[in-house]
C-alpha cells in the first residue's frame, strides 16, 4: 500500500468504511486516512499560540487492519527506453547540447 490508494477498514470501530491513504509510518506499521481516526488536540496558551485552543490531527490505524481496494495513480511517470542504439547516441547528443 502507499499514499493515495483506496482501501477498506476491515476490523476496529470504523470497519467497512473506505478512504484515501493521506500519509504512511512504516516505521510504527500505521496509515492515515482521509476522513478517519481524527481527534482533536486541545493547546495550551503559550508565545507561540497566546489564545490556546484546539488542533485536529490524524490517528493511525494498523496497516493490518486494512485491504486494499484502488491502486492510486503512480507518483512518478516512468521514461519510454530507447529502442535501438542510434536512438540512444542522438539522446546522448541531445543531453549534451542542453547543457
Amino acid at each position: 500500500m502507499k499514499v493515495n490508494d483506496i482501501v477498506r477498514v476491515i476490523s476496529g470501530d470504523n470497519k467497512g468504511k473506505e478512504a484515501k491513504i493521506v500519509k504512511i509510518d512504516r516505521k510504527n506499521g500505521k496509515a492515515c486516512l482521509e476522513g478517519i481516526g481524527l481527534i482533536e488536540r486541545h493547546l495550551k496558551k503559550s508565545y507561540t499560540n497566546p489564545k490556546g485552543g484546539k488542533k485536529t490531527i490524524h490517528v493511525g490505524i494498523d496497516m493490518s487492519n486494512l485491504k486494499l481496494v484502488k491502486a492510486g495513480e503512480p507518483a512518478k511517470k516512468v521514461a519510454k527506453k530507447a529502442d535501438s542504439k542510434a536512438d540512444k547516441k542522438a539522446a546522448k547528443k541531445e543531453k549534451k547540447g542542453a547543457k
